[in-house]
């Protein structure tokens, strides 16, 4: 089995050596991700503009590892096209990414896009998130048994599957739930913080605030809060 990896954290992310160790448990892995942080890109891909691929030394033993300076999805288009043009993958993975993509944040998710991009051209693909905060004992305990579970399932032909692991301590785990819906909310949101300008400007900063309740039952949300694993699928939009 010959496996795509990408993410949109950048090539030198934590979170994508994770996932590159699993993969490499199904088969050969060829990374192809951007050369530096494109969170919040969804499905975006680059016009009027040059690409950069350079091929990279991943800290992986055996692995191809290619960056490319442009979008996640830029990423599965350049590997798709060129770099593995005679020999395409069977399954792309995409993430791990460093923050939920649950709910209705799942539309902004470069990530997800980059899941969406393969999909969309023929590839079946999973993205994987973990919670902020850089712990991955669960994902570190659940990623691969998912992953074994999911590549023998029949692949999806409208859908990606969407796996999101809590940032817990693995004994608080409550385990894993499957077919999590999406939830009818973004994980994300909140007002701006603000700061007027001295030039009367209004200064908005990021968003932190994130949902405490359980949210509706049976949806991604509300397993990730009671700090379960949720493994869902998200339908495609154009096929």
């Amino acid at each position: 089995m010959r496996i795509l990896v990408t993410n949109d954290d950048g090539i030198e992310a934590e979170g994508l050596r994770h996932l590159v160790e699993v993969a490499k448990r199904f088969g050969e892995v060829w990374v192809v991700a951007p050369a530096s942080q494109c969170s919040a890109m969804s499905q975006s891909v680059t016009i009027r503009k040059s690409l950069i691929v350079r091929p990279v030394e991943y800290p992986i033993a055996g692995v191809k590892a290619y960056s490319v300076s442009g979008t996640p999805a830029d990423c599965v288009d350049v590997a798709l096209a060129y770099l593995m043009k005679d020999c395409r993958p069977d399954w792309c993975f995409s993430g791990m990414n460093r923050g939920y993509n649950a709910g209705f944040d799942v539309a902004y998710s470069g990530t997800v896009g980059a899941a969406m991009q393969a999909r969309m051209l023929g590839v079946p693909a999973v993205a994987f998130s973990n919670q902020m905060g850089d712990v991955y004992e669960v994902a570190d305990h659940y990623m691969a048994q998912i992953a074994e579970e999911i590549l023998k399932k029949e692949k999806p032909t409208r859908e990606i599957w969407n796996v999101n692991f809590p940032g817990c301590a693995l004994a608080d785990c409550k385990g894993v739930a499957w077919d999590a819906a999406i939830e009818s909310l973004p994980y994300y949101y909140g007002d701006y913080p603000t700061e007027q300008g001295e030039d009367g400007s209004v200064i908005l900063h990021d968003r932190t605030v994130y949902h405490e309740d359980h949210g509706e039952r049976n949806t991604d949300v509300s397993a990730l809060l009671r700090n379960k694993v949720a493994v869902g699928k998200i339908r495609s939009m154009v096929l």
